[in-house]
């Protein structure tokens, strides 16, 4: 362990927690991680040998560590987070930030009145391709932006514990969140329960914005094939971002209105390049950065309550069978 480095401990080892646990590690900057199965240890042990591993949140709170990772299910996240915040440390933990905005607003002021450092885990704003395709729409080379789509789609991994939307759709919500620079004022959400009764596995996300831009999020864990794509339309140019791919295309077409009708004019599509870095990587970096400067990250705890106020409002939406929910923006 390199004592000059900012010093981690991650809690929970298993499906996602693990990533983290291995690139903390290979930081060299993991001192302690926690699990309570005897497996997410084991894992834990083989991925990060001089680290310290125990089954005791209380001895990672205790411990001289400054940064927590919380990487544990999402029902847990709301109370793990408050002890780490209470006990005077940084946290970072996987999406979603807890489950009701009143819980985020709750742990935002926490954190503030602490002065810790509260990110959330929206990997994907990390992503080279993402930060790219971010700077194309803000660099104004894709005009104003017309609608979005995001397709999230695989055959599993089936949670029980909750839905295909809580489980996928933070993703999208946050990148189109900071593509728009703003939330939607209304949230359209419907879907379905085909495998376990009251547990959406398919569901369509519908949102508005006040500029009249619509973008709509499609995630499925019931899908015969992987689909990860994120496409922008603008005015001038379009955009697609292939996550499984890994190809990011800027596409020179759009449609003219003349006399006689509206005219596609239709171009070439041009491959952009994007760092390979992997973007969980960057975003321990990121958390690393954030502990040592003192600065809020890119998904800090406000970021994660706006897409909370998405999130719950598409779930309200989901439940009502589709009726419109107004989000006060």
């Amino acid at each position: 362990m390199n004592n000059s480095t900012t010093r981690v401990a991650v809690i929970g080892s298993g499906y996602w927690g693990k990533n983290l646990v291995r690139n903390f590690s290979q930081l060299d900057c993991l001192a302690m991680a926690c699990d309570v199965t005897p497996a997410g240890r084991a894992t834990a042990a083989e991925l990060a040998p001089g680290a310290i591993i125990t089954s005791e949140m209380e001895s990672v709170l205790a411990a001289d560590v400054p940064g927590v990772v919380i990487a544990t299910p999402a029902e847990t996240h709301f109370a793990l987070v408050k002890r780490a915040l209470e006990t005077g440390k940084d946290v970072f933990v996987e999406k979603p930030l807890a489950l009701t905005c009143e819980q985020g607003v709750q742990l935002v002021r926490l954190a503030e009145t602490h002065g810790r450092i509260l990110m959330v885990g929206h990997v994907l704003e990390y992503h080279p391709a993402v930060v790219r395709l971010l700077e194309l729409v803000r660099g104004g080379q894709l005009g104003k932006i017309h609608y979005i789509y995001s397709n999230r789609l695989s055959l599993g991994k089936i949670r029980r514990e909750e839905n295909i939307l809580w489980s996928f759709a933070p993703h999208d919500v946050a990148v189109i969140l900071r593509l728009m620079g703003s939330l939607p004022f209304q949230v359209v959400a419907c879907g379905g329960s085909y495998v376990q009764p009251n547990i959406a596995d398919v569901t369509v996300t519908n949102l508005l914005f006040d500029n009249g831009v619509r973008a709509h999020i499609h995630v499925s864990w019931l899908h015969p094939f992987k689909e990860q794509r994120l496409v922008v339309i603008g005015s001038r140019k379009m955009a697609s971002f292939d996550d499984v791919a890994k190809k990011l295309v800027l596409y020179d077409q759009h449609v003219e209105v003349k006399e006689d009708g509206p005219v596609p004019i239709k171009g070439t599509g041009e491959e952009v390049p994007f760092s390979l870095d992997e973007p969980l990587r960057l975003e321990c970096q990121a958390f690393l950065k954030a502990i040592a400067t003192r600065q809020p990250p890119l998904t800090d705890g406000r970021s994660g309550v706006q897409v909370l106020k998405v999130l719950q409002a598409a779930q309200r939406s989901l439940v009502m069978n589709g009726e419109p929910v107004t989000l006060n923006v």
